[in-house]
């Protein structure tokens, strides 16, 4: 009960508390670099007094110490050079099977510059056995020891792994609420379907009425077609949610009826034309679908148009495909939002939920195996679209 009733207050103290819990682990695992790579250069410069000592060797130096100091880097790369440029000493250069001298002097310059970005030399100096004043012999470079470079990509590889686990938690909360979003609508649309069949059938009733009391046929046959496109539309969310059965229809004669219907009922304004094969041409095709797909591209055509203007469908037969044009002389579509106007919600009106286009896409593409999409367009003078079927 508490966490249904405080579940956005504890869901952002999860994300705070986590955020929390990643910058504590960034930045110790930052504090424990520094003091690492600290602790290295410490080692270096012992590693560089015995390298002093070396150069300066006397009767009172314990020979065998400086070896074993000299001997005890085995991880970070060092060249020593001497102050005319020349190569005094190095240790744990990877020559890549070539001759370490031969390699190191070939490379030296850009040995010498990858290391100088990693860590700033260490001079190299000693005591002058004669004036007893301290005088520099060359400088060391060193870099990063292969542990260190290993840690140095610690944070960002934990960075991403946190970014990669928390788009995964994202992607799983998004589908699982679409999951339910779809459900719900699934829901409405049957409940809809389900609402709209007790006064269609009534409507049925009363025009049979009408045929008894000499009411005018044409007036009889106009409101028998609205009742069968009712029907139409009660089929179409009856079957929301549930996979269509495709059979074999003669899309010509569907497209003919779909397009006199919405133009008889459609602004004089509007120039419609159609042109079409002159036999059939047969696909796998859910006929009510197809219309409903049809009738959206005209109604976004018409509201593109604002009621006025011409609006144009072609058909051409092709050898495996049949290819169906919807062309208006509208505002047009900018090329960047081409495929944005068929994602759920996008619309450019001011009113509408922004399904139709996203509707067809889905009938045409995943129902029907086919293709939908902007064919061209240009602001202020129109837009195509385009529906690709396969034939028969």
């Amino acid at each position: 009960m508490f966490f249904a009733k405080h579940r956005q207050l504890i869901r952002w103290i999860i994300i705070a508390a986590s955020f929390a819990i990643v910058s504590l682990i960034l930045w110790n695992t930052y504090v424990f670099f520094q003091k690492f790579k600290e602790e290295e250069r410490n080692k270096i410069k012992i590693w560089s007094v015995a390298q002093e000592k070396v150069n300066s060797l006397d009767d009172n130096d314990d020979l065998d110490l400086i070896l074993a100091v000299l001997n005890s880097n085995k991880t970070a790369p060092v060249i020593a050079l001497n102050l005319d440029g020349s190569v005094s000493s190095y240790v744990n250069i990877d020559s890549h099977g070539i001759n370490d001298s031969i390699y190191i002097e070939k490379n030296k310059s850009k040995l010498i510059k990858q290391f100088e970005s990693e860590n700033p030399p260490i001079k190299i100096s000693y005591i002058h056995p004669k004036t007893k004043k301290r005088v520099i012999a060359g400088y060391l470079y060193y870099g990063n020891s292969s542990i260190i470079n290993k840690l140095k990509y610690y944070p960002l590889a934990l960075l991403l792994i946190i970014v990669l686990f928390g788009a995964v938690v994202y992607f799983f909360y998004r589908s699982n609420k679409n999951a339910v979003q779809n459900k719900l609508w699934t829901g409405m649309a049957k409940e809809t379907a389900h609402q709209i069949g007790t006064p269609l059938s009534s409507l049925i009733g009363w025009t049979e009425i009408l045929k008894t009391e000499n009411v005018d046929p044409d007036y009889i046959l106009e409101i028998e077609k609205d009742i069968d496109r009712l029907k139409t539309i009660t089929d179409r969310f009856s079957k929301i949610g549930s996979v269509p059965v495709l059979k074999k229809a003669d899309i010509v004669e569907e497209t003919r009826a779909s397009f006199n219907y919405l133009k008889t009922r459609s602004s004089k304004l509007i120039n419609f034309s159609l042109k079409l094969p002159e036999g059939p041409v047969y696909v796998d095709l859910s006929t009510q679908l197809y219309s409903w797909t049809i009738e959206n591209l005209v109604k976004n055509a018409i509201d593109a148009m604002k009621g006025k203007g011409d609006l144009s469908i072609e058909m051409i037969a092709l050898d495996k495909y049949v290819s169906i044009k919807f062309t208006d002389t509208g505002k047009g579509i900018a090329k960047s939002q081409f495929n944005t106007i068929f994602e759920p919600g996008y619309t450019s009106k001011k009113r509408g939920w922004g399904l139709g286009l996203s509707l067809a896409k889905r009938i045409i593409e995943e129902f029907h195996d086919g293709k939908i999409k902007v064919l061209q367009s240009e602001i202020g003078k129109g837009t195509t679209f385009q529906i690709a079927l396969k034939k028969l």
